[in-house]
């Protein structure tokens, strides 16, 4: 097979260094499936590994893209055959396995997810890790007995791609939501995909009490730090709350008072070695009754392998608005 362009991470004696250059088949990380790829997205953490700026890959080279979804040109495992759409995402890709970011790429089995009807190839990386990872939220939150009844869900980072897919899934799903961001420029979109209300997170203040009123039912947090500290206490009783992400920081200041007086959850998400059937019923989903309906909207970007490195630094100056998909190859 001819070589082909990907956007591979090399850290050697040269130093860390990111960028196109042409690979063959041979150099890709062993798996059991060979796949065309057509689209990619882009997360926070391709962000981070496509910079340097964390810790993300595990090895080197390896190609970046922690989401992937084309047709397999290729396979060892019986349950694959030549033509079938699949999709991947966390599982190691990017990080002990090359990714999504070149034309070719070798998936494991064992996490290769047949796309499921309901998604277009682009819309499966539309979602990618990020609806991925509200959905996986929504599940765990449900499976803890939250409910509409209980009050709305703040929605953290709102303007981000976790963000805003979350918006539209957990309405899609019932919920009353009420988005937290510091974007007010962005409230009209927020609200357009699904928020009942937006908050201004430079106005919103913390009292700094243990418990304080019961604000909101549960939430979903993309930022961490202050934030997470300070939403714990408005939880109300039973409530959930999903830590997603660290967008302002991983410290964490809280008491047990929220846990131990009403009863709160805090659940943590950890999308990428979510176990298979788990991961499946979470696509069939997202295909079906979890499908945003807003999609279109929330893909504010398309963009190819060569324009990569811009995206990358204006995500990490929390520039980023919405989802970025990757057109590998055309459609």
């Amino acid at each position: 097979m001819k070589r082909f362009r990907a956007f591979r991470i090399n850290n050697d004696a040269s130093g860390y260094r990111a960028g196109l250059t042409d690979i063959s088949v041979a150099d890709l990380v062993e798996g059991e499936v060979l796949v065309k790829v057509q689209w990619s997205s882009v997360n926070f953490k391709d962000a981070l590994a496509g910079t340097g700026k964390g810790k993300i890959l595990r090895q080197f080279p390896l190609n970046g893209g922690i989401d992937v979804a084309g047709h397999v040109v290729a396979s060892t495992d019986p349950a694959f055959q030549e033509g079938d759409a699949v999709l991947c995402t966390g599982c190691g890709l990017s990080e002990t396995r090359d990714g999504g970011y070149g034309e070719y790429v070798k998936l494991p089995a064992q996490w290769t997810v047949p796309l499921p009807d309901g998604l277009t190839a682009r819309e499966a990386m539309a979602l990618g890790t990020a609806g991925f990872t509200a959905a996986l939220s929504l599940l765990r939150m449900l499976d803890n007995r939250q409910t509409p009844s209980l009050g709305p869900i703040a929605i953290t980072g709102a303007t981000g791609g976790v963000g805003m897919l979350a918006i539209d899934i957990f309405s899609r799903a019932g919920f009353e939501v009420h988005a937290i961001s510091g974007k007010p420029d962005r409230f009209d979109i927020l609200k357009g995909v699904g928020a009942t209300q937006c908050i201004d997170r430079h106005h919103l203040q913390f009292s700094g009490k243990p418990l304080d009123s019961g604000r909101f039912g549960g939430a979903l947090d993309n930022v961490g730090g202050d934030m997470l500290s300070g939403l714990l206490p408005l939880i109300a009783p039973y409530g959930n709350v999903a830590s997603c992400g660290l967008a302002g920081s991983p410290a964490l200041a809280t008491t047990v008072m929220p846990f131990i007086i009403r009863g709160v959850s805090l659940l943590g998400i950890a999308s990428a070695g979510t176990a298979r059937d788990i991961r499946q019923q979470i696509w069939r989903r997202l295909a079906k009754d979890w499908k945003p309906a807003h999609l279109e909207t929330i893909v504010t970007r398309e963009i190819t392998l060569d324009e990569l490195p811009g995206v990358f630094e204006g995500m990490l100056e929390g520039q980023s608005f919405g989802r970025t998909v990757v057109r590998v190859a055309e459609d």
